[in-house]
């Protein structure tokens, strides 16, 4: 039986992310699939030898990685049956996927659009002549039904292939009393608006001195949060920078809530994550949130940019006896929806239609 030789275009773990990490998972369970032949090309390879040195100098950085990405691309494309490229949006999706459609196109490979940026109707409405390029891929598939809401109003049908939780990473732990230890994970960029979950903490610590809050990852706002932080006199909050998978765990295990305050989202592998150990969570229902979280029943959802809010929420999880347990237990069952097997099915059947046609 001849396999099918796929191609994943996409970011590897030297670019800290949900899309990295989900990367890395996808891989790891088409691998296993028989029918399959699975090879990876990083959006960001590494240059050999003495050239790793220009990836260290502004603007040369970029030219010398899109130079060799592209390159290696052309070598999988000839040599592959379909191209499923990861996307962000904006600039970055000119320059990792929208190449990647067009040598499909030039050299008549099956491509697919796996597009996960929660900005997608601002990208499409700054950046129009990216419709026409999507439109030459055969497939755009995103992780939720919320960005098949969005590219349903610009006429790009789409159809939803969930990310991936592997359950197996997050043990699961039920937090019976929750203490108000608290722990957030998004990228400190403007769209997850970390300020709200310091000011919703700030609240939760009038009531709970002890209160705790870890905050991971990084980002280009931390100094600015770090500020904010000493501007309220708030205690207990430890930044911890980027972390590894097997930290990441650990954080999760020792937390008893996890806060978030996205402004716009699409699907965050965080909240799977939390279903998958158990965590309680309160959130904005900003974007792809409301699609995988029902409120009330999985977790608790709040208003954008509503810290009060998201602290009265956070206080109900604390304080109101048996809705954390509750949460937390419908959480996992959502998990079966995510599974690898069944994702890495989807896909391969996807592959498979695509050929046939």
């Amino acid at each position: 039986m001849k396999r099918i030789r796929v191609v994943l275009v996409g970011p590897s773990l030297d670019i800290v992310g949900g899309q990295a990490v989900q990367a890395a998972r996808l891989i790891e369970e088409l691998k296993k699939v028989p029918e399959l032949d699975i090879s990876f090309q990083p959006i960001n390879p590494r240059l050999p030898g003495p050239l790793a040195a220009l990836q260290r100098l502004k603007y040369i950085r970029t030219f010398s990685t899109e130079s060799v990405y592209i390159a290696q691309l052309l070598r999988q494309t000839v040599n592959c049956d379909i191209l499923h490229l990861f996307s962000a949006g904006y600039w970055s999706f000119l320059l990792a996927p929208a190449p990647g459609i067009l040598l499909g196109r030039l050299f008549g490979r099956r491509t697919i659009l796996n597009y996960r940026d929660g900005q997608a109707e601002d990208h499409l409405k700054k950046f129009p002549r990216a419709i026409s390029i999507m439109q030459l891929a055969d497939r755009i598939v995103p992780p939720s039904g919320f960005l098949v809401d969005v590219f349903a109003r610009f006429h790009l049908p789409a159809q939803p292939i969930f990310n991936i939780v592997d359950s197996t990473q997050f043990p699961y732990r039920e937090r019976l009393n929750p203490r108000p230890y608290f722990f957030h994970n998004r990228g400190m960029e403007p769209v997850y608006n970390v300020p709200c979950t310091i000011r919703a903490f700030a609240r939760v610590q009038q009531k709970y001195p002890e209160a705790r809050l870890t905050v991971a990852h990084d980002g280009p706002l931390r100094s600015d949060l770090e500020n904010l932080v000493a501007d309220l006199g708030l205690r207990n909050v430890e930044f911890v920078g980027k972390v590894s998978q097997a930290r990441m765990r650990e954080l999760y295990d020792r937390a008893d809530i996890y806060l978030m305050s996205p402004n716009l989202d699409n699907m965050p592998g965080s909240v799977l994550e939390c279903f998958a150990c158990g965590l309680p969570l309160v959130s904005t229902n900003a974007g792809g949130v409301p699609y995988i979280v029902e409120n009330e029943r999985t977790g608790l959802l709040v208003p954008l940019d509503d810290h009060q809010a998201m602290a009265a929420a956070a206080l109900r999880l604390i304080e109101e006896p048996g809705l954390a347990s509750t949460l937390a237990r419908n959480g996992l069952l959502e998990c079966d929806r995510y599974r690898g097997p069944v994702i890495a099915n989807e896909w391969l059947r996807l592959y498979k239609g695509l050929l046939a046609r």
